[in-house]
């Protein structure tokens, strides 16, 4: 299933996925756009974020279900994903189960990732933010903040090598069939990237209606 008008934003740590968010948003009115990511900023969000920050350890199948538990209240719950299509809105995701079949299966392995992620529809759009880990490390680090569990450079490498290949498998299969990938270069400058997201949303009809 795809829902329609609804966009994700996916990437390693650094790749410049919320800086893309903040460029499209200039562009587009906040009443035709619903900016949005993962963890949310709901109860299940607010706690997997604390253990993101390393408040706290879960064993990391524990984790998975976290994920897969705040992804449902996402997609489905009040004020989440689907309410917001249904609005009449453009729905932006900065990550999605995307991400938990990359960072998950790094340290409990594909089976439970993809089995609690399996039902869950697909974007309309996928902008895949490809960079070298090393350079998206290099950027986390120049924040200056507190890194958080995942983001570090070995995990990031592991991480990138998933994504490449979960994004090979949804590039052209039967169950990506209406869904379209966009693999960006995410070491090019900031404008150049945000340019070629606009091409291919700036004539989507929700936009122009």
């Amino acid at each position: 299933m795809v829902l329609h008008n609804f966009i994700v934003f996916e990437g390693i740590d650094g790749a410049g996925t919320s800086t893309q968010l903040k460029k499209l948003a200039e562009k587009v009115s906040s009443s035709r756009l619903f900016i949005t990511s993962e963890p949310t900023d709901l109860p299940t969000g607010i706690f997997l974020r604390r253990m993101l920050r390393g408040e706290f350890s879960v064993d990391e199948k524990t984790a998975a279900y976290l994920f897969g538990a705040d992804r449902c209240e996402h997609v489905f719950g009040t004020g989440g994903i689907v309410e917001n299509l249904n609005a009449g809105r453009l729905v932006v995701s900065d990550r999605y189960f995307f991400s938990t079949l990359a960072y998950q299966s790094v340290s409990c392995g594909n089976e439970l990732p993809r089995m609690l992620n399996s039902l869950f529809p697909l974007p309309e759009l996928l902008f895949y933010f490809r960079i070298n880990p090393e350079v998206s490390f290099g950027r986390v680090i120049s924040r200056g903040e507190k890194t958080e569990i995942y983001e570090k450079v070995d995990f990031q490498q592991k991480a990138a090598i998933l994504y490449d290949k979960i994004m090979q498998q949804y590039n052209g299969t039967p169950s990506a069939e209406t869904m379209k990938l966009i693999t960006l270069d995410a070491a090019k400058p900031i404008e150049e990237t945000a340019e070629i997201i606009w091409s291919y949303l700036k004539n989507m009809s929700i936009l122009k209606s």
